[in-house]
């Protein structure tokens, strides 16, 4: 049947890939807040709707997926295998992570000569204990964890929930339909959601552009541009030397296949909120398991913190060198120590960046005051390591559903996605 002229008139915008297309967003908005400075904020409402979509999705997507990967895999020590290798591999990229961000700094001295001081003092709430970390996984009431989006809480409710509709046998049947049915229709609702996503990037980008000016740009421009350098060098070196040597898989279709949700994760600085969009690019574009996708991603969401260890490891050092402040060998092995235990226990925790910070500052004796100094361009900093956490997310996620053998690489494999 051909096109009919209506249908001809929109097709070429329907056939350019979605990564271009929020790509396109993206410069135009760079450009416009560029040219229109503040005026840009003018087209924040579009970013603020596209972000209230995504976030409208990752609750009932995350809990009904995580229920569906759990009934999927009928076997509680495959649950155990996988969760095992997931939380190993994030362990091992953040400390590869953290080392990147050390080796950079320590060759491109971004703190060397710059002239700025602190005034204000930033203090950073204490790390919570482990015990209170494992009591608070638990939800007292699951509908208020679901209510107020807890994903630790609702990702504990969902195991214990899938498994027990595993336990129970044919008279769980039913529930797991209706679960299947449930997350098919979410997968549908954040790809309607998605076709507004160059609109909502431009919104984005266009007045984080206008936002900041030379002026703020300026003085820490080496800082910014180590923090981006650091990252790209992460998801090129480590995430795809980790695809080709372990998952003996081409790394470039990896990248290409997680572009769209690296683009939003970019745009957004959200890994919770780009989590639709990743499990979509996961299934869709990688072609890994409902299975392995719906829990290894939800988890990375919540706990993977390389995009962290890596700011964290340039923004020590150049605080350091802007105060003239010299640092062991031991110093760097305590803060890629510190900085990957930290991970762990700072999980989750709302404000989890400035509390891991806080703490490998103070384990090198450095003043916690001086973070106040990068304090204000913590978002540009922070598209970049969003960026990085959630292209983390993905590798982990493709290794794991290779080794599981629920990685079709006919899907992966196919240079149309």
């Amino acid at each position: 049947m051909q096109e009919t002229a209506q249908q001809m008139k929109f097709g070429w915008w329907r056939r350019i890939a979605l990564w271009k297309k929020i790509l396109a967003g993206l410069a135009l908005g760079v450009l416009a807040g560029a040219l229109l400075g503040e005026t840009a904020s003018v087209f924040k409402p579009l970013g603020d709707i596209f972000i209230n979509a995504i976030m409208m999705l990752i609750v009932p997507l995350v809990f009904s997926t995580l229920v569906v990967g759990i009934t999927s895999m009928r076997d509680p020590q495959k649950m155990g295998r996988i969760g095992a290798r997931t939380i190993s591999l994030y362990l091992v990229t953040t400390a590869f992570a953290i080392s990147i961000g050390l080796i950079l700094s320590t060759l491109l001295q971004p703190g060397v000569g710059v002239g700025l001081s602190f005034e204000s003092e930033i203090t950073a709430n204490e790390a919570p204990s482990l015990i209170s970390i494992l009591i608070n996984l638990v939800p007292r009431n699951p509908i208020d964890a679901l209510a107020n989006g807890n994903i630790m809480q609702i990702i504990v409710f969902a195991i214990g929930l899938g498994i027990s509709l595993t336990l129970i046998g044919e008279k769980g049947e039913p529930v797991m339909k209706v679960f299947d049915s449930f997350s098919e229709a979410m997968y549908k609702l954040t790809g309607l959601v998605m076709a507004f996503a160059p609109f909502g990037v431009f919104g984005l980008i266009a007045h984080v552009s206008g936002q900041y000016g030379l002026e703020i740009l300026l003085p820490l421009a080496k800082l910014i541009g180590v923090v981006y350098l650091a990252s790209i060098l992460h998801v090129l070196v480590v995430y795809s030397g980790f695809i080709a040597l372990i998952g003996r898989l081409n790394p470039v279709r990896y990248l290409k296949g997680s572009l769209d949700a690296i683009v939003v994760a970019f745009s957004s600085a959200s890994s919770a909120g780009t989590l639709p969009v990743s499990i979509r690019c996961a299934q869709k574009n990688l072609g890994i398991s409902e299975g392995v996708s719906g829990f290894v991603l939800p988890v990375g969401a919540t706990i993977n913190m390389d995009g962290t260890a890596l700011y964290q490891g340039v923004v020590v050092l150049f605080i350091a060198q802007m105060i003239g402040a010299d640092l062991s060998m031991m110093d760097y092995a305590m803060i890629v120590a510190t900085g990957t235990l930290a991970s762990i226990g700072t999980a989750g925790v709302p404000g989890a960046g400035l509390i891991m910070l806080s703490i490998v500052m103070a384990q090198i004796g450095l003043p916690l005051e001086a973070i106040a100094v990068v304090a204000g361009i913590d978002r540009i900093l922070d598209m970049a390591r969003t960026s990085v956490n959630v292209a983390g997310d993905l590798m982990v996620t493709t290794l794991v559903g290779k080794s599981e053998g629920e990685l079709n690489e006919e899907v992966y494999n196919n240079s149309n996605t």
